[in-house]
C-alpha cells in the first residue's frame, strides 16, 4: 500500500474567488463543490432567514453581503435565483456597473440559456448557463449528489471549454444544450422529476388509506425496479392494467379513487390515456383491448362511470403493476 499522502484540496492555491447571489438550495451546494476543487468562496447574498442559515451551514465563514458587493469580490459569480427573477437581476447588475469585464457569470436556470445574460455580456462579463439536472435538499448531501450529475450547458462557443471544465470540477458531466432547446430540455426534466414526486406522494397517501403501515417500504423496491426498467427499456417496460388492456380493472380503480380520493382522478385519467397511447403505438396493447379501455377512460373523463363487468370488457391476470 502506498504511503504517499494525497494533497488536501484546501492546500491547493485558490484559482477563482467565487460569489453566490441567491442562497437557495442550489447556490451554496455548487459553491461548496467548487471549494473542494480548489476555488475560494468569498461572498454570498441571501434575504430570508432560511437562506442565511443555509449559507452558514454550507459555506461557514463566508460573509453575507448585498449582491453588488458579492460581484465586487468575485471572479466567478453564481446567479442562483428563481427563473422569473433572473432577467431583472441581470439587467439591474449590469445597469449599476456591478459587472466587471472578464468576470464569469453563471446562472443555473434550466429554462434559460446564456442569452438571458446578454446585459452582463455587453458589460464585459462572460456568460455561462450551467443547470444541474438534480433535485436539491439544501443540505450537505447535495454536494455528494453532484458526483456524476449531468449539467445542461449552454454558452458562447469561445466559452464552451471553460463551462465544461467548471462542470467537471464540480464532479458533474456536461451535456451541451442549444440555446433554442433550453425550454424543451427543462420541460422534459420537470415532466420526469417534478411530476414523479407528486405521483409518489399520491400513491403513498392511497396506500395509507388502504391500511398499509409502511407505504414507503412497499413502494421503494417497486418504484426502483420500474425506474430501472424504464431507463433500460423505455416503452418496453410498460406494464400494469392499462398496458394489458384490463378495462374492468381500470374502471374499478377509478371508482375507488372517486370515492376515496377524488382529487387524484384527473391525474389518473391523464396518465392512463398517455400510457394507453404509448402501449398501443409500441404494439404492447392489442387494438381490440384498447377499444374497451379507451371507452372506459372517455366515459370516466365525462363523469359517466364505466361498467367493469360489461360485455366486451377484457380482464387478464398479470404482474403486480
Amino acid at each position: 500500500m502506498s504511503t504517499v499522502q494525497q494533497p488536501d484540496p484546501r492546500d491547493r492555491p485558490a484559482r477563482l474567488a467565487v460569489g453566490v447571489v441567491g442562497a437557495g438550495r442550489v447556490g451554496p451546494a455548487l459553491a461548496a463543490s467548487l471549494q473542494l476543487a480548489g476555488h475560494r468562496p468569498v461572498a454570498v447574498s441571501g434575504v430570508s432567514e432560511a437562506s442565511r442559515r443555509r449559507a452558514a451551514q454550507m459555506l461557514p465563514g463566508v460573509p453575507l453581503l448585498p449582491p453588488a458587493e458579492v460581484l465586487q469580490r468575485a471572479d466567478l459569480v453564481l446567479l442562483t435565483v428563481p427563473d422569473d427573477t433572473l432577467p431583472g437581476l441581470v439587467e439591474g447588475l449590469a445597469e449599476t456597473g456591478a459587472v466587471r469585464p472578464g468576470q464569469l457569470l453563471v446562472h443555473t436556470s434550466g429554462r434559460y440559456g446564456s442569452k438571458v445574460l446578454d446585459p452582463a455580456l455587453r458589460a464585459g462579463g462572460l456568460p455561462l448557463a450551467l443547470h444541474p439536472a438534480m433535485t436539491f435538499t439544501g443540505s450537505p448531501v447535495d454536494v455528494q449528489r453532484l458526483a456524476g450529475c449531468s449539467f445542461g450547458v449552454t454558452a458562447p462557443d469561445e466559452l464552451r471549454l471553460a463551462a465544461e471544465a467548471l462542470v467537471i470540477e464540480m464532479g458533474g458531466e456536461p451535456e451541451w444544450i442549444a440555446e433554442e432547446n433550453r425550454p424543451l430540455y427543462h420541460a422534459a426534466l420537470a415532466l420526469g422529476a417534478n411530476h414523479l414526486v407528486t405521483l409518489v406522494a399520491q400513491s403513498m397517501e392511497l396506500l395509507r388509506a388502504a391500511g398499509v403501515e409502511a407505504p414507503d417500504r412497499m413502494l421503494g423496491p417497486l418504484l426502483g425496479a420500474a425506474l430501472d426498467n424504464a431507463l433500460r427499456s423505455g416503452d418496453g417496460a410498460l406494464t400494469g392494467p392499462v398496458a394489458r388492456g384490463d378495462a374492468g380493472t381500470v374502471a374499478a380503480h377509478i371508482a375507488e379513487l372517486r370515492e376515496h380520493a377524488p382529487q387524484t382522478v384527473a391525474g389518473y385519467l391523464a396518465m392512463a390515456r398517455a400510457t394507453a397511447d404509448r402501449a398501443l403505438a409500441h404494439g404492447l396493447l392489442k387494438p381490440e383491448l384498447a377499444e374497451d379501455l379507451l371507452v372506459v377512460l372517455a366515459d370516466e373523463a365525462h363523469g359517466t362511470p364505466g361498467n367493469p363487468g360489461a360485455p366486451g370488457t377484457h380482464g387478464t391476470e398479470g404482474d403486480a403493476g
